[in-house]
């Protein structure tokens, strides 16, 4: 008789909230997280290098590729986080990066991120004394980040420039 072996199934999430290394070691810390992956959303240029995105002209947001099992953990869950370790009501800036590439975004897959996405930016504007700026927007592409950037912290030491959780 053979046992049954269970096939994990996995999902994903884009997110934007400022500086890349920052939201990777947050969204890292949440078990069931499996991968974070940073890299650039929302752009229109095709393999964008980090210094194409730093000049503002590509369009894409810094943003993290989060892989979880959602056995473990909810896509509700990841959007609570994305919340609380940034500021949503800054267009365009957080603390002292500035620029389009450090806009706050949802990028959704599918109708039910979609919703799910919306409806927790609603509740989370019940929170805030100034209007979320957060776009949410269907995912398209994501570019992985330079090497370099991956594990950020974890590599080179230092503090995490958001908002613990």
């Amino acid at each position: 008789m053979e046992a049954f072996i269970g096939v994990m199934s996995t999902e994903s999430a884009i997110f934007a909230a400022g500086c890349f290394w920052g939201v990777e070691a947050a969204f890292r810390q949440i078990p069931g997280v499996l991968e974070v992956t940073s890299g650039y959303a929302g752009g229109r240029v095709a393999n964008p290098t980090y210094q194409d995105v730093c000049t503002g002209r590509t369009g894409h947001a810094e943003a993290v590729q989060v892989t979880y099992d959602p056995q473990q953990v909810s896509y509700e869950r990841l959007l609570d986080a994305f919340w609380k370790i940034h500021d949503p009501t800054t267009p365009n800036r957080q603390g002292p990066d500035v620029g389009t590439q450090y806009r706050s975004a949802i990028f959704t897959h599918g109708p039910e991120q979609q919703r799910l996405a919306e409806e927790s930016r609603a509740k989370e504007q019940t929170n805030q004394r100034s209007p979320i700026v957060t776009e949410i927007v269907a995912a398209g592409e994501f570019y992985p980040a330079e090497e370099y950037h991956q594990r950020y912290f974890e590599k080179n030491g230092g503090v995490a420039c958001h908002i613990p959780l």
